[in-house]
């Protein structure tokens, strides 16, 4: 029999706040497909597999009916036993940024975004918080076609602290940098700096090559640094190409290939390792450096 989950349970799983999963149901139609007599409505393996898929189209910053309308299509589960880590949104601090950012106080939310990496880390402070203020404020980006500016402040301020963040890091643990990289025409680049400051946390030194990254570019470093590692993010589906990673130059020792984002079809890349969240990418990355 499977395994039938809360709301409280799913929001948990996720990153996001009960409201949030609330409102997707109510807005969207994603909501749990369980439900018997007297009882609460449950969340199934399927369902969650969409919501996760939801959450991070908008992480990545697709937006929120757009990312609505992918999820609902997505057919499979997510076994949830596989999930390495549970995360709590910390709905307090959430709110105090959402406000502020809404009053466009740019030093407060700045402020307080430091304090929290510094305490909590980049992972928890990115699941826990960043994420969650996301989606928050992507939704009511949908739902009101106003705010677009708050959303590009945030994702501003966000960028430059995670920037911040991988200058700090000295005597890296790896002798030759691990390569991350948007592909093709990708813009979308604010999951690749939060992966690059994680990675920063743990010493593990990049070349972090951005957005609009070229064939030409990849083979070039890859030939020239020889990593460990390549990390490619690719958000929209003109963009997850296998050539990235398929007609890069044969090097030895061969760099394992990551992928990360939903622009990747898993069949034409079924012989390459994807990560679905920093926990995992950072795993992955530390395997093939040897850490």
């Amino acid at each position: 029999m499977e395994e039938l989950l809360t709301v409280a349970a799913v929001a948990r799983q996720i990153g996001v706040a009960p409201a949030t999963l609330r409102t997707w149901a109510r807005r969207y139609g994603l909501g749990p497909s369980s439900h018997e007599a007297g009882e609460h409505r449950r969340y199934c393996p399927s369902d969650l597999a969409k919501l996760t898929l939801m959450r991070r189209l908008i992480t990545a910053g697709v937006a929120p009916a757009e990312a609505a309308e992918q999820a609902l299509a997505h057919k499979g589960e997510v076994k949830v036993e596989k999930i390495l880590k549970t995360f709590e949104v910390r709905e307090d601090v959430v709110a105090a940024i959402v406000n502020a950012a809404n009053s466009l106080d740019r030093n407060f939310v700045e402020s307080i975004l430091r304090k929290d990496i510094d305490k909590y880390g980049v992972i928890d402070s990115w699941q826990e918080v960043i994420v969650p203020v996301l989606v928050i404020v992507g939704n009511a980006w949908a739902e009101t076609g106003t705010g677009i500016e708050v959303e590009h402040l945030l994702s501003e301020i966000v960028t430059s602290i995670l920037r911040d963040r991988t200058k700090s890091m000295k005597t890296p643990i790896n002798s030759r940098p691990v390569l991350l990289a948007s592909v093709g025409e990708e813009l979308h680049t604010l999951a690749l700096h939060a992966l690059h400051a994680a990675l920063s946390d743990i010493k593990v030194e990049c070349h972090f090559l951005g957005a609009r990254t070229p064939l030409e570019a990849l083979s070039n470093v890859v030939t020239r640094s020889a990593p460990p590692a390549v990390f490619l993010w690719a958000q929209l589906s003109k963009n997850g190409d296998p050539m990235y990673f398929r007609d890069t130059p044969a090097i030895r020792p061969a760099p394992r290939y990551i992928l990360g984002g939903p622009g990747w079809d898993r069949e034409q890349c079924a012989d390459v390792a994807f990560a679905d969240d920093l926990t995992l990418a950072c795993e992955q990355i530390k395997q093939a450096i040897g850490a």
